[in-house]
């Protein structure tokens, strides 16, 4: 049996051309350690931009030091800034591979990360998507696989003060699923995060990608509950990766009603829960 194609995709905007260096460094390592578990073949990278032309150059210059035995790794730039799953679903069309990764560029992967993920998809064909074990760059454990969120712990998660939060903080931890997500594989993960996606291709083509209507925030909610009516979404302890995001709804007005907005999308989508 041949070893899959993979492919990846990774959006930016005004992406830090460091952050993307080592991003795309260690995605090379683990699609290098990848190929010699004889989980993964070919692979093709996509790099899209949604920033302005001016920052275009820092761009290239961070992929070219992109291995070329690592694989192709292409720039798609030129189309404004058309939001986060929009971005990830202009590759889709042209997407040649078995598994695809839909990366963040403030994602750093463990070498081990992808031939443990893809042994996991190619094992169990019930399995449609893994989802990682994150930790911060300070080490400390990020809770990425989520329950269905209720209003009320959005809000909490977001916009409550630290003490309120506190008082809630029960509510909180069975949103981020930390009863069961820990050292041990997950099978049914009700909620994934975009900032780390290994999938079947096919299965992402299926569904139709990213749900443009988002521009950002909760695309990637709205994918999982799509993608879950055909596969199940695993936690995988064995795929790590160094997330340097921060809060979602913490980066000021634009980005509050931007998540505000994706916020009711959703819920009108796939139905309200209140408390």
């Amino acid at each position: 049996m041949s070893a899959p194609a993979l492919s990846a995709t990774l959006v930016t905007y005004r992406s830090p051309p460091d952050e993307l260096r080592r991003a795309l460094a260690s995605l090379a390592a683990a699609v290098a350690r990848a190929r010699e578990a004889g989980m993964a073949g070919s692979a093709a990278v996509y790099v899209v931009d949604n920033g302005p032309a001016e920052s275009l150059e820092a761009l290239r210059a961070a992929l070219r030091a992109w291995p070329p035995e690592a694989g192709a790794i292409e720039l798609v730039a030129g189309h404004g800034n058309v939001g986060y799953g929009r971005a990830n679903n202009l590759v889709l069309p042209r997407l040649a591979s078995d598994f695809h990764l839909v990366m963040n560029p403030d994602v750093e992967i463990d070498r081990e990360a992808l031939a443990r993920g893809l042994e996991v998809l190619r094992a169990d064909a019930r399995v449609g998507l893994v989802a990682p074990d994150a930790h911060g760059e300070d080490g400390a454990p990020q809770f990425l696989c989520k329950r269905y969120p209720s209003v009320w712990v959005l809000f909490l998660r977001g916009f409550a003060p630290g003490a309120l939060r506190g008082r809630f903080a029960r509510r909180l931890a069975d949103y981020e699923m930390r009863d069961v997500v820990a050292a041990r594989a997950v099978a049914d993960v009700p909620l994934a995060s975009g900032c780390f996606m290994l999938m079947r291709t096919a299965l992402f083509r299926r569904v139709g990608g990213f749900d443009p209507g988002y521009f950002l925030y909760f695309e990637d909610y709205d994918l999982s509950l799509r993608l879950r009516r055909e596969a199940g979404i695993a936690y995988v302890p064995g795929v790590r990766i160094v997330h340097h995001g921060g809060e979602a709804a913490r980066k000021g007005p634009r980005h509050v009603a931007w998540f505000l907005r994706s916020a009711w999308r959703f819920f009108s989508t796939h139905g309200w829960k209140v408390a």
